[in-house]
C-alpha cells in the first residue's frame, strides 16, 4: 500500500530519521489478515538515551519560543492532518483494524486536539497580587515542566498522540514519544506532519520499540525526564509510578476502565439502546471508556436486551477497508482469545448468549458482536476490562442497588446512565465514582473536555482547559515594594 510505503520506518531523533543502533526492526502486522505490513526500527535503551539527549538540548530554546509561534505550528499541523484525512485513516485501518468510517472520525478527533491546544498556547496565564501586609507584590508565572516522556496505546493510534503532544508543544515542553509497537505508523506520520508545520528539530523525538521496559525505565530513573504521560493498563501504570518516584517525576496517567452503564426504568429505550451501541461498540469495544457492565432495570430488561441483540446481530463484521464494514478485527489473537474466554466463563456460570459468542473461521482477529444476558455477579467479565465487542447485561431492582454495583470496582474512568428524570440524573451522577459520566449519551470523549478518571483509573486530566496544566509549573517571585 502506498500509504504504508510512504511513512518513514526509522526512529525520529533530533529532527532526523535514524536506524536503531542495533539495526533491529519490528514487524507491523495487519490484524485483518495477519500479514506483515512493514518493518520499523526497534529501539534499544541506547536509542532512548539519544532521544532524551535531543529533547534536553532543545528544551531551553523551545521554552523561550513565543506562544504565538507554538500556536501557529499546531494550527498548521491541524490543517495538514485534515487535508490528509483519507491517507491517515487508511493507515490506521491497516495497522489497527478499525473500519474506515471510524478511522476518519478519529482523524478529525485527533486533529482537534492540535486546534484546541493551539488556542490554549496563547492563554497561559499568571498574575500579580499584593501581599496581605502590603509590603510585597506576589508575582506568579507559569513555565514548561521540561522534557516529557509520552507513552501511547494502540487503540487510538493518532488521537492518543495528539492528545499528549498538543499540550506539551503548547506549553513549551520537548518530547520523547514511545508509541505502541502494534501501531507505530500513525505516530511516525505525525512526526512528518509536525516537521512540515515548522516544529524545530529536537522538540519531538519518537522511539519505536518492542523493549518498552528496557527503554523506558532508564529514562525515568535518569533524572532528565521531568514529566511522564502514560495511557495504558493499571498494572503497567503502577510500575511506572514506582519508577518515577526515584526522581520525583510529575505524572499523568489514563489507566484501565470497567465502565458501568445503567438503564433506569424511565429511560427512553430508543435513546438507551443507541447510546449503549455507541458506548459498547466504538472502536470494536477496544476503548478504555467502553461500557463493560450493563445494568438494566428488571422491568425493561427483556425488551432492552432483545433490541440490543438485534442491533448487534445486524452489524457487518469484516476488514476495515471493505465498504459497509461496521466491526473490524481485534488488535491481535491475544485480544480475541481474552474476549472469547470471558464469554465462555460467563456462559459456564449461567449466562445466555442472545447473539454472537462463537469464534469465526478464517484469517484475521475477528470476533462477532455478542450479547449476554443473565450474567452472574461472579463471572470474570464483571471484573475484567473486556476490550472487545461483548455486551454483558445484568439486572437491578432499585437505584441504590444499581449505584452500589456500579461503584463496586477499583476503577473509575467512565460511567453512563439513561433516565428521563432530572433529579435522578443529578443524584446518581453525583454518587457514581467515575471521572466522566455520559448522561443519555454513549460518547464522552471531547477535546474541549477534561478526560480522566478516579481511583485506579489514573491521575490528572487530558484535554479541556486543564489539559495544558499537566505540562506547566507555577513559579512565584516575591517583589518587595518600598514605601
Amino acid at each position: 500500500m502506498t500509504v504504508v510505503r510512504d511513512v518513514p520506518k526509522q526512529l525520529f531523533i533530533g529532527g532526523g530519521w535514524q536506524d536503531a543502533e542495533s539495526g533491529r526492526t519490528l514487524s507491523v502486522d495487519n490484524p485483518a489478515t495477519g500479514e506483515e505490513l512493514c518493518q520499523v526500527a526497534d529501539a534499544s535503551p541506547a536509542d532512548g538515551r539519544r532521544a532524551v539527549e535531543a529533547a534536553v538540548a532543545a528544551q531551553a530554546g523551545w521554552a523561550a519560543t513565543p506562544p504565538r509561534v507554538r500556536s501557529e505550528i499546531l494550527r498548521r499541523a491541524y490543517d495538514i492532518i485534515i487535508a490528509r484525512t483519507e491517507d491517515l485513516a487508511l493507515l490506521m485501518t491497516l495497522e489497527m483494524g478499525k473500519p474506515l468510517t471510524e478511522a476518519r472520525a478519529e482523524v478529525a478527533y485527533a486533529a482537534e486536539f492540535f486546534r484546541w491546544f493551539s488556542e490554549e498556547a496563547v492563554r497561559i496565564d499568571g498574575g500579580m497580587t499584593t501581599a496581605p501586609d502590603g509590603r510585597n507584590r506576589l508575582l506568579v508565572t507559569r513555565q514548561p515542566v521540561g522534557p516529557c516522556l509520552l507513552i501511547t496505546p494502540w487503540n487510538f493510534p493518532l488521537a492518543m498522540g495528539t492528545r499528549k503532544i498538543g499540550p506539551a508543544i503548547a506549553a513549551g515542553c520537548t518530547i520523547v514519544l514511545k508509541p505502541a509497537p502494534q501501531t507505530p505508523l500513525a505516530s511516525l506520520a505525525l512526526a512528518e506532519i509536525l516537521t512540515e508545520a515548522g516544529l524545530p528539530a529536537g522538540v519531538l523525538n519518537i522511539v519505536t520499540t518492542t523493549d518498552a521496559a528496557g527503554v523506558v525505565e532508564p529514562l525515568l530513573r535518569g533524572g532528565r525526564i521531568r514529566k511522564l504521560s502514560f495511557t495504558g493498563s493499571t498494572q503497567v501504570g503502577r510500575i511506572l509510578l514506582a519508577q518515577c518516584a526515584d526522581t520525583v517525576i510529575r505524572t499523568s496517567m489514563e489507566l484501565g476502565g470497567n465502565a458501568p452503564l445503567i438503564v433506569f426504568d424511565d429511560a427512553d429505550l430508543d435513546v438507551a439502546v443507541e447510546g449503549t451501541m455507541v458506548a459498547k461498540m466504538r472502536n470494536m469495544g477496544e476503548s478504555c471508556c467502553a461500557a463493560n457492565r450493563i445494568y438494566v432495570h428488571t422491568s425493561i430488561a427483556d425488551e432492552f436486551s432483545t433490541r440490543l441483540a438485534a442491533r448487534m446481530a445486524a452489524l457487518k463484521v469484516g476488514p476495515g477497508t471493505e465498504p459497509g464494514t461496521d466491526v473490524g478485527p481485534l488488535i491481535d489473537t491475544v485480544g480475541r482469545s481474552k474476549a472469547h474466554d470471558l464469554v465462555r466463563d460467563a456462559v459456564k456460570r449461567g449466562a445466555k448468549v442472545l447473539t454472537g459468542g462463537e469464534l469465526p473461521e478464517g484469517p484475521g482477529c475477528f470476533y462477532p458482536p455478542t450479547v449476554l444476558t443473565d450474567v452472574t455477579t461472579d463471572a470474570a467479565i464483571n471484573d475484567t476490562e473486556i476490550f472487545g465487542p461483548v455486551a454483558a447485561i445484568l439486572t437491578f431492582d432499585d437505584e441504590d442497588e444499581a449505584v452500589t454495583a456500579a461503584n463496586d470496582t477499583e476503577f473509575g474512568l467512565a460511567a453512563y446512565l439513561f433516565t428521563q428524570n432530572l433529579d435522578r440524573a443529578l443524584r446518581v451522577g453525583e454518587r457514581l465514582e467515575s471521572g466522566m459520566i455520559g448522561l443519555n449519551t454513549g460518547l464522552v470523549s471531547n477535546p474541549a473536555a477534561p478526560f480522566g478518571g478516579v481511583k485506579q483509573s489514573g491521575l490528572g486530566r487530558e484535554g479541556g482547559r486543564v489539559g495544558i496544566d499537566e505540562f506547566l509549573e507555577y513559579k512565584y517571585i516575591a517583589v518587595p515594594v518600598g514605601a
